[in-house]
């Protein structure tokens, strides 16, 4: 009889183990899909703004008007049917979410939990970075507002904080100009 307590007691003890084990591992699983599923959202959302600001239109009725937590202006999009529209992008942050909106129906969040952004717009190229020779006058310059009717900068440095305190920048180059 105590033979067979003891195997009870060992059998139960393994099963409930195994159990944990298990529980571990599809919890582990679910933690993994969502912070994949997070990373996809963020790459997806730094393809788009490389994309918007790479195909950035001025002139034609379309300006540049940016400033330090704001930034409008026109872009070829990709349309559901395949073509490329020209829309206006209007990309701030609203309600703790980075979001574009793409004319007056369509918006895209391309990040949450955002407190802040701020933008810088490059007036004019430096030489390269680590340069011994470059004089602080020579080194790129940026300025914090941007508004034209027919020009727009050479690029624009983004820089969101997440709620967390985690900051991330991103340096956008704007496309061909004519």
């Amino acid at each position: 009889m105590i033979e067979v307590m003891v195997a009870l007691t060992i059998g139960a003890i393994v099963v409930l183990l195994g159990h944990r084990l298990f529980v571990g591992v599809t919890e582990g699983a679910r933690r993994m899909i969502v912070a994949r599923t997070a990373l996809d959202r963020d790459a997806n959302a730094r393809r788009w703004l490389v994309e918007a600001f790479g195909s950035l239109e001025v002139g034609n009725g379309a300006g540049f008007n940016g400033h330090a937590n704001r930034v409008q202006f026109a872009a070829w999009q990709r349309s559901p049917e395949g073509w490329l529209l020209r829309k206006p992008i209007d990309l701030a942050v609203r309600d703790r979410r980075l979001v574009a909106q793409l004319g007056s129906s369509q918006s895209l969040v391309l990040a949450d939990s955002v407190s802040r952004i701020e933008l810088d717009y490059l007036l004019e190229v430096g030489p390269e970075a680590g340069d011994p020779s470059a004089m602080p006058s020579e080194r790129a310059s940026f300025v914090r507002e941007w508004i034209s009717p027919v020009s727009a900068p050479l690029a624009v440095r983004l820089r969101f904080t997440r709620m967390t305190g985690t900051a991330d920048t991103l340096l956008l180059m704007i496309g061909p100009r004519g």
